[in-house]
């Protein structure tokens, strides 16, 4: 896997509205490509305009932008990163470049919605704590608690046990860390035990919400690579795939209902937020009157 500097003409996108889902008003993303080679990965699709998805990009330039663009931006609201690449591949570990990122976004006081699958996150509670006086939200994407089957589909990330541990010391340091339950596989994850399990122990270790997708979503070249990963490791079950949802972007787990009422039982149980709210800035204290 090689990796490879480019220079970035903008690194800060805007939303006309905060996203429902994540509350996002603002995202960036600092690498192309990611390492941990989930055979699911929307991002492998050509709309996207990555070449090879397993050669990695970093803008070299990337907190020199972050630096520039966002205090020119007039609104606060919350800056995301992680939608696209992760934001701590092995990579990371090195370059440091997130870690950057996250102080401009410290000292400039946005808020702040990592999306990651990387316990690599816990090297920055410092910077993620400081945050968290604005406001900090890291979500660890958690698609199952079975360490052997996340290492099929999710073959070079963290495991689930290093990710729910991460989510344990995020929490205890003052960070709302969450679970992205997403993509929830059709036939590989879609059971009541599993959709169970990742919403207990993401409760055990402190997780203030879970955000699910009961589905996958494919489109040209990321199927291809998704069905030659079911082909390796699951014979039969890409026919089965094929039969029930053609050439559909949006593939719903036949058991979506069913999923989605035994996560609203549990949500209420558990007293987990079902999203990231959109922010804003306090409002001002009000002048007490005498009368």
């Amino acid at each position: 896997m090689t990796v490879r500097a480019i220079q970035a003409k903008q690194m800060v996108a805007s939303h006309a509205r905060p996203d429902p889902w994540f509350g996002l008003r603002y995202n960036f993303n600092i690498y192309r490509g990611c390492q941990h080679g989930c055979i699911y990965c929307d991002s492998r699709s050509l709309c996207y305009g990555i070449e090879d998805f397993d050669e990695i990009l970093f803008k070299a330039n990337a907190l020199e932008r972050l630096a520039d663009e966002l205090p020119r931006k007039r609104v606060k609201g919350i800056v995301g990163t992680g939608s696209m690449s992760d934001p701590y591949g092995p990579v990371e570990a090195d370059l440091k470049l997130t870690r950057g990122a996250l102080e401009i976004i410290a000292q400039l006081g946005f808020p702040l919605h990592l999306i990651t699958k990387s316990d690599l996150v816990t090297r920055d509670i410092d910077l993620l704590s400081q945050i968290a006086r604005t406001a900090c939200y890291v979500s660890l994407t958690i698609t199952t608690t079975d360490d052997a089957l996340a290492a099929i589909v999710e073959p070079r990330a963290p495991s689930p046990s290093r990710r729910l541990e991460a989510i344990r010391k995020l929490s205890a340091a003052g960070v709302k860390a969450g679970v992205t339950l997403m993509p929830v596989l059709p036939y590989l994850e879609d059971s009541d035990e599993n959709v169970t399990a990742v919403i207990t122990q993401a409760a055990e270790a402190g997780a203030a919400y879970v955000i699910p997708a009961f589905s996958v979503t494919m489109r040209d070249r990321q199927r291809d690579y998704f069905y030659a990963a079911l082909d390796a490791h699951f014979p039969g079950l890409s026919d089965r795939y094929r039969r029930r949802y053609g050439e559909r972007y949006e593939c719903a787990s036949e058991r979506a209902p069913r999923l989605r009422a035994l996560y609203d039982t549990l949500v209420s149980r558990y007293g987990f937020a079902t999203r990231v709210s959109p922010w804003g800035p306090p409002a001002p204290a009000r002048q007490p009157t005498l009368f």
